[in-house]
């Protein structure tokens, strides 16, 4: 049963299933070459509102080996996909103009693509120098992405395109990671499956 919290922006409603601190387990399978890269890591992920129209997300992982050796960490937002207007703030700090768009439940209804779902954008950066973008859909509790553009610092290792599932599952949130990295084309990378922990 999906549960919505009240007082969240029209436009949040679709991806409100997310909200919350969630933690648990997983496993990195990944090939490259002839070696095969395997751990179980350890993920706490928080997905949180501020008011505006998008999620905030960040997500910590470390190895589960003796000493808990932190992995990698992430952050950032999570919306629905839509053309700006001009109730919308930015660029910048410049404020929206009133009314704020999409602030009922009918006008985000609008936003409902030819599958009965919502188109999102999701933008995550990562300390190592890669920046992703990535659209795709939410329908009900089922998320599906694909990078349309990652950005690389010049220090950041290869990395070309990704894919990612995120899923509802018997009160757990399952996901999966496909990536194309280090030469490689895109194959199975990582997944795990996260309690709610609040």
């Amino acid at each position: 049963m999906i549960e919505i919290p009240t007082g969240l922006p029209a436009e949040i409603v679709p991806l409100s299933w997310l909200i919350g601190v969630w933690e648990g387990t997983g496993v990195i399978d990944y090939t490259i070459g002839d070696e095969k890269v395997s751990h179980e890591f350890g993920q706490r992920v928080s997905f949180s509102n501020d008011g505006l129209p998008y999620l905030n997300y960040s997500s910590y992982a470390w190895l589960l080996d003796d000493k808990l050796t932190p992995l990698v960490t992430e952050m950032g937002y999570w919306r629905l996909s839509r053309p700006s207007v001009e109730g919308d703030p930015g660029p910048g700090m410049l404020p929206g103009a009133d009314p704020r768009p999409y602030a009922t439940t009918e006008s985000v209804e609008t936003l409902r693509n030819a599958d009965d779902g919502f188109d999102i954008e999701v933008s995550l950066l990562h300390p190592g120098g890669v920046d992703e973008l990535y659209i795709g859909q939410v329908k009900a509790a089922r998320i599906d992405l694909a990078t349309d553009a990652v950005m690389r610092s010049h220090s950041a290792k290869e990395y070309t395109a990704a894919t990612r599932i995120y899923g509802l599952v018997g009160g757990h949130l399952l996901w999966a990671w496909d990536i194309a990295a280090l030469g490689q084309d895109l194959r199975t990378h990582a997944s795990a499956r996260l309690a709610k922990t609040d």
